[in-house]
């Protein structure tokens, strides 16, 4: 998956066939709310994340595949924020293919294990109109308990085991954008009310999966950011943020609003964006002067190979006799030389004839 390029013109072709309007600075216009934009009513089997896997491979149409995860709260409080990212996904898109022509998404719905009988839901990574498309198939439960957090990683879960990535062979990370505004669940329960774990995934696990164990795999693989979504008077704003900052420093752990939540996406991606065009510029560079150095030559562990230059060969002069001397000649100068076992001993005695130490 993954082929073809995002365009306004699809984008507005695709709302018209909607029945949605297009505004002048490219995202939906009028007023939406969650129903009237995601009308599924149950799982999509297109979004169906049992025992599958998703890639995101290089192509002709994007040779350096730069792959986000969107997670999307569809729990009962969220509905809002994702009718904000629907709106503005066309300007998020023609914004990010300015600069980054080879980013591809995937979309995910997180509910509640613990609750919700579909807490977990998965497209393919697209880089066209079909992210818009899969995006509208998102079914909200708007389910949910009085746990205090959601299932945000299960969003971890499925990118450390259910994906691959063309990315990682280049020696790059994915990115992964959790939205929501509950505190980080500590686990992920293997059995709920309504589903178990492996009914979701098709994977079996032995028992509940927490998540700093979660966190030290996907963090290999992926940059992690969550966008919390102030949108609601909560009583538990600091809970909140000390849950995250657990695991997320102050840069990946973002306070948004329903006003923002398009804007830092876009930050989010563009920086990455820009951090790994850096590093595999460094790699490229350092592979090549590596190709330089002579055969065998190993690169100290403390030394950069960009600091590494070729070793100068430099001629070593012979002794002014030996280079005038003919063969006759030398074997007449022999004799003037002092003998091996002289100068030895002289050494050992610690002086030379000169007077000074025989090894200056």
């Amino acid at each position: 998956m993954g082929y073809g390029t995002w365009t306004n013109r699809d984008f507005v072709d695709y709302s018209r066939r909607m029945r949605r309007s297009v505004g002048a600075d490219g995202s939906l216009s009028g007023h939406y709310n969650n129903q009237d934009l995601f009308r599924s009513r149950a799982l999509d089997p297109a979004l169906d994340p049992r025992g599958v896997v998703r890639e995101c491979c290089d192509s002709a149409d994007h040779p350096r595949t730069l792959p986000v995860i969107l997670a999307l709260d569809v729990t009962g409080s969220m509905g809002q924020a994702a009718v904000e990212v629907a709106r503005q996904l066309n300007v998020i898109m023609t914004k990010l293919y300015t600069k980054v022509k080879d980013v591809e998404f995937m979309i995910m719905g997180i509910g509640d294990f613990q609750f919700d009988a579909c807490p977990l839901q998965v497209s393919q990574f697209e880089a066209d109109i079909r992210i818009a498309q899969q995006l509208d198939k998102v079914y909200f439960e708007f389910g949910g308990g009085g746990n205090w957090f959601e299932s945000y990683t299960a969003a971890w879960y499925f990118a450390a085991k259910h994906t691959r990535l063309d990315a990682w062979k280049r020696g790059g990370k994915g990115i992964l954008i959790t939205m929501g505004d509950e505190q980080l669940n500590p686990y992920i329960p293997v059995e709920g009310r309504q589903t178990g774990f492996q009914t979701v995934t098709g994977d079996y696990v032995q028992g509940d999966i927490p998540t700093d164990a979660l966190y030290r795999e996907v963090r290999e693989k992926y940059e992690i950011y969550h966008l919390d979504v102030a949108h609601r008077r909560r009583s538990d704003e600091d809970q909140i943020e000390a849950s995250w900052g657990t695991y997320l420093d102050k840069k990946h752990f973002c306070r948004v609003t329903l006003n923002s939540v398009a804007q830092e996406i876009s930050d989010i991606i563009l920086g990455e964006a820009e951090g790994a065009k850096e590093a595999g510029a460094g790699r490229e560079a350092g592979e090549r002067m590596t190709e330089k150095l002579p055969i065998g030559f190993r690169v100290p562990e403390t030394v950069s190979t960009a600091r590494v230059a070729e070793p100068e060969e430099r001629p070593v002069a012979e002794p002014e006799e030996r280079r005038t001397a003919e063969p006759e000649d030398r074997l007449r100068a022999e004799p003037t030389r002092r003998p091996a076992l002289g100068f030895l001993a002289d050494l050992l005695g610690g002086r030379s004839k000169t007077g000074k130490f025989g090894w200056l």
